[in-house]
């Protein structure tokens, strides 16, 4: 029974083993220089999966994230920028694929927005307050007697 026992750890302890390439994410090979492969995490920690919508490229296991990411390993050892590789994903896929979206004039607005709030309720707060100090005191009601019904 104890040799039944180290028979069933070993199986499962092979089974582990054999198994766990199978749950990693990224199958690409890693990069000869590891300031390119530093880069290459870099990007694809900063890049969206199109697909899985919230999830990185590097955390997202669905097939077009697993091409992105060959995409990527290849332009950089074709020795594209960061940029230029942010470019072209965002000519491809918009600008949606990238997590910090860049300050142009098609999304000011959404950059602007939280101040523009920001002061329009403090305008509001003003007024409101400006009103009621313009408002004159009437109390009818001597302390302490009771309303007539």
């Amino acid at each position: 029974m104890n040799r039944t026992k180290q028979l069933a750890a070993l199986a499962a302890l092979c089974a582990a083993v054999w198994t766990a390439p199978l749950f990693a994410v990224d199958n690409t090979p890693p990069l000869p220089d590891p300031v390119m492969q530093q880069r290459y995490l870099g990007l694809t920690h900063e890049l969206r999966c199109v697909q899985c919508q919230n999830e990185a490229l590097a955390d997202s296991n669905v097939n077009l994230a697993a091409d992105l990411r060959l995409e990527i390993h290849d332009m950089l050892l074709a020795g594209k920028s960061d940029e230029e590789i942010r470019s072209f994903l965002v000519a491809r896929y918009g600008e949606f694929i990238l997590f910090r979206p860049r300050m142009n004039w098609h999304n000011a607005w959404l950059w602007g927005a939280p101040g523009l709030m920001l002061l329009a309720g403090f305008g509001i707060a003003v007024r409101v307050m400006r009103k009621r100090a313009s408002l004159p005191i009437t109390d009818d009601d001597e302390p302490g007697s009771t309303p007539a019904a």
